[in-house]
């Protein structure tokens, strides 16, 4: 389904190129702003802003690479997509616009469903990644929502792991960030592998923020995927620490109110939460209660450990 919203530039110095693009693009139902040389193109692109920009790469004025560049450079309209378009025999230039930071690129003649694939593709890419989260690329907090909402809507009976890191501050103030954020892409790579291996194909996994996450599964899989993940991570977490913090067993930082503490190494708490029988109306139930399952999983201090709530309606 074409986004009717979705405005794209068509940038070609070939009247009849332009208009063939052009009108299988309106005939998706996308508008089409279209520009006849690279100064055109480029005045375009600050004045309506288009969501794509659909360019050849040589024009008068200025060529298409030399837009990619600019565009690339400029913090207002670095994240347009980009397409090329290119004929055979372009292989350099084509190359130079990846390089400039195309998104992709189409060789001249097409057909009209080559065109109307990448574009959709394109878009569809795009706005998953703008949703996603930037350190893990899992789906962020709007699609964790629009998840959720979906699966109520339908009546799904369904299981949703909430997933954190304890000890995450103190080893993340102790090591600096770097090294915290390593530790949280380390929890997202076993979260994702571990519900490839043992999940569901239509298990979701999305990541909140910080060290914390999210997976929604079936009943039936909940507790091999909660002892996967926390077998795996029991076992990588100790590549984490420097080995004479790992002798001791423990870390000393300032807990939040300033004290000096010992922290021991770090573990995984996971809250479970049910919908059977239709027990929650909206993300926001599902939420409070998850809070409150993950804090009786995080009180078993000094190990790994899930928790399932298994109150109903």
């Amino acid at each position: 389904m074409v986004d009717k919203s979705k405005r794209i530039l068509v940038a070609d110095d070939s009247v009849m190129t332009n208009k063939i693009t052009s009108d299988i693009l309106k005939k998706a139902g996308y508008e089409v702003i279209d520009a006849f040389d690279g100064e055109e193109a480029l005045m375009l692109i600050q004045q309506k802003k288009p969501d794509l920009l659909l360019t050849d790469i040589v024009m008068p004025k200025m060529s298409g690479l030399d837009i990619c560049g600019i565009i690339r450079d400029d913090p207002a309209y670095n994240l347009m997509p980009i397409i090329i378009l290119s004929t055979a025999g372009q292989e350099e230039d084509k190359l130079k616009g990846l390089e400039l930071g195309a998104d992709d690129y189409i060789i001249k003649p097409f057909n009209d469903m080559e065109l109307l694939i990448r574009v959709k593709n394109l878009f569809k890419r795009i706005d998953r990644n703008r949703f996603a989260n930037p350190l893990t690329g899992l789906h962020g907090n709007l699609d964790i929502t629009m998840e959720m909402t979906k699966r109520l809507d339908a009546g799904e009976s369904f299981a949703i792991l909430y997933i954190d890191l304890d000890n995450f501050k103190a080893y993340n103030d102790y090591y600096g960030f770097l090294r915290g954020d390593k530790a949280i892409k380390l929890l997202a790579d076993i979260i994702v592998e571990v519900c490839k291996k043992t999940g569901n194909a239509g298990d979701f996994v999305g990541h909140i923020g910080g060290d914390d996450f999210v997976i929604i599964t079936t009943t039936e899989k909940m507790e091999t995927i909660s002892r996967a993940i926390i077998d795996a991570f029991d076992h990588s977490v100790m590549f984490m620490y420097d080995e004479e913090d790992l002798k001791k067993g423990y870390i000393i930082t300032k807990d939040r109110i300033g004290n000096e503490m010992k922290f021991p190494v770090m573990t995984v708490s996971i809250g479970i939460v049910i919908n059977e029988g239709h027990r929650f109306s909206n993300p926001l139930e599902i939420g409070k209660t998850a809070a409150e399952v993950k804090a009786v999983a995080k009180s078993f201090d000094g190990k790994s450990y899930y928790f399932i709530d298994r109150r109903r309606s």
